[in-house]
């Protein structure tokens, strides 16, 4: 069995629940210290999106597993969201929020925040429903493939936002490499890439499932970008203070990066 394979198989085994558990309740998901992990990363998608440099008709979500968070402040300055994931169990879980059917996970606390981090008094009921009406298509990806949605996204995505996926499906660091030059192909000339990841994560949980992690360091990560032929804009990183290392994976860091795809000569 490859190793690639093997990654596969123990997908089959991921509880979305066990992982919003693990992630996005306190401790890691502490609204009180903007040096918690979760404001960290909310704080640095808000101030990407703020600058209104990245804006258009479609932003393309890359593996967005069972969260929305990472949404939250992309959904201002798009016609259109297209969520993407692997697993059916996240895309389910992903299309239930989006009906606003009962009991599915509660990101009312991460909508608040990113309110009042904005800034713009806007009530937080307000950027929830834009964001379920924008979010339009949730559609399977496989990011080993050259063509990662099985046909190309018409027209490309203005920019492409993808959070803890790649290293996450990625059994080396060629492979992380590649998959980002296949979900690269996705945007347009000139387009925006969002990124947030682990750095020096081998394994993460979720549920009865033990997921291995390609661990990243910084130059890898910025590597990969030059690779696949963008240009770096921002790159900042998050180092695990150790109250957060909980157990529920080995992740030393995190890191944030904003990138573009140059235009065509």
């Amino acid at each position: 069995m490859s190793s690639l394979a093997a990654v596969r198989e123990g997908y089959e085994r991921f509880d979305p629940r066990a992982y919003l558990q693990n992630n996005y309740v306190p401790p890691r998901a502490d609204f009180s210290s903007e040096d918690c992990v979760v404001p960290w990363k909310l704080r640095c998608l808000a101030e990407t999106f703020a600058s209104g440099e990245i804006r258009g008709r479609t932003l393309i979500d890359v593996g967005s597993g069972p969260t929305i968070y990472q949404l939250l402040s992309a959904c201002d300055h798009f016609e259109e969201i297209v969520a993407t994931d692997y697993l059916a169990v996240n895309r389910e879980e992903l299309q239930r929020w989006a009906r606003g059917e009962p009991g599915t996970f509660d990101w009312s606390p991460f909508i608040q925040h990113v309110c009042k981090i904005e800034g713009r008094g806007e009530p937080w009921q307000e950027k929830e429903r834009r964001l379920r009406g924008r979010l339009r298509r949730i559609l399977p990806i496989d990011v080993h493939r050259p063509d990662p949605l099985g046909s190309p996204l018409r027209p490309p995505a203005d920019a492409l936002l993808s959070a803890f996926c790649l290293e996450a499906v990625s059994p080396d660091r060629a492979t992380f490499a590649r998959a980002l030059g296949h979900v690269g192909s996705l945007l347009r000339p000139g387009g925006h890439a969002v990124l947030l990841g682990a750095l020096g994560e081998s394994f993460y949980l979720a549920g009865a499932a033990r997921l291995p992690v390609v661990p990243l360091a910084e130059d890898d990560v910025r590597g990969a970008l030059a690779g696949a032929g963008f240009v770096l804009r921002r790159f900042c990183s998050y180092a695990m203070p150790p109250a957060l290392r909980t157990g529920v994976d080995d992740v030393d860091g995190v890191f944030f990066a904003h990138a573009q795809k140059p235009m065509e000569a």
